[in-house]
């Protein structure tokens, strides 16, 4: 994919904002019509935006619409040929929608750190929205798949960095108050490593590809408990706040999931775990996924949720107190 093409998929649908009419239904009460204005977003000076608008580079118009609590996944589709690396990894996210959130959170030139990088989501993100990226990757295969994947999609790099090793290491080679965004995918615990289902047997074994993270014992996906899971996971979001300069963001797209017979929340599981001092939580974006194949699970016996659905969780470091 080309610069040029980004803006055409990532330009936001704007449905009429010029006094946009919407209706709101309410229990027993006809239709009431609200009309929404936004005078002050259309009458914006755009040539003044950049010294007025702090966090990103958008307008007034393109800023209202990337708050809508929930999105639509994006992805090219799978018949492209830059989902290849995409489909070799077990758990990948789309790079789209990853650009929607550097966009949001950035400005061109800006630093964004991907503490799990995967097969280089992020980095191609980066790349294609000139912002700089590093990615921590602790798997080598992935770690060699992303370099892959950045040569042949995005050629030159364009400043993005890969470094082989675990997230708990690299922190003490990130310097402090350096990072303007964290965006990240990370482990969902151990759900990968257990027994195939037809899903998997269908999407992963039967095309030969992998169905766990890694057999490495220092991945987060191997670790045996769920609280000792989280609890690992929370400090190194915790560690990484520190990187983050004061008032930037951390954005996490996780899923919930079930593991055996139980169901784990693990968005709200997550939060509730990471320490609200060095993280505060601003809010939560649905990522609806719409090209998820249905599977009848639990039928005709008991209710299982077809999860299909995504949580982007929105941190942001606190500022540094002001001195007086």
């Amino acid at each position: 994919m080309s610069t040029q093409a980004l803006p055409t998929i990532l330009k936001p649908k704007l449905h009429g904002l010029r006094g946009v009419k919407a209706t709101r239904l309410t229990s027993g009460v006809k239709p009431v019509k609200i009309t929404y204005a936004i005078e002050t977003i259309e009458n914006q000076n755009e040539k003044c935006l950049p010294q007025r608008n702090r966090l990103n580079d958008l307008t007034g118009k393109d800023w209202i619409q990337e708050t809508v609590s929930v999105w639509r996944q994006r992805g090219l589709g799978a018949a492209h040929p830059h989902t290849k690396y995409e489909r070799m990894h077990p758990a990948p996210f789309s790079f789209q929608d990853v650009a929607r959130l550097i966009q949001f959170f950035t400005k061109e030139g800006m630093l964004v750190l991907d503490p799990f990088a995967g097969v280089g989501s992020t980095l191609k993100a980066a790349s294609i929205t000139k912002r700089l990226g590093l990615g921590i990757e602790l798997s080598p295969r992935w770690a060699d798949l992303a370099r892959r994947r950045l040569k042949e999609e995005v050629p030159g790099l364009n400043g993005q960095k890969i470094w082989c090793m675990d997230i708990r290491n690299a922190t003490e080679k990130i310097p402090d108050n350096s990072v303007d965004l964290i965006v990240t995918s990370p482990p969902y615990w151990m759900i990968l490593n257990k027994k195939a289902d037809h899903k998997v047997r269908e999407k992963r074994l039967a095309l030969g590809l992998a169905k766990s993270y890694s057999l490495d014992p220092r991945d987060l996906g191997n670790i045996p408990d769920y609280p000792s899971f989280l609890t690992a996971l929370a400090r190194i979001f915790e560690e990484l706040a520190s990187k983050l300069k004061p008032g930037k963001y951390c954005t996490i797209v996780v899923s919930d999931f079930k593991h055996g017979s139980k169901y784990h929340p693990f968005h709200s599981d997550l939060y509730g775990a990471i320490d609200q001092s060095k993280l505060e939580l601003q809010g939560v974006t649905i990522l609806h996924q719409t090209h998820k194949a249905l599977y009848p699970y639990g039928f005709p016996y008991a209710y299982v949720p077809n999860i299909h659905h995504q949580y982007i969780l929105i941190f942001r470091r606190p500022k540094e107190s002001k001195k007086i």
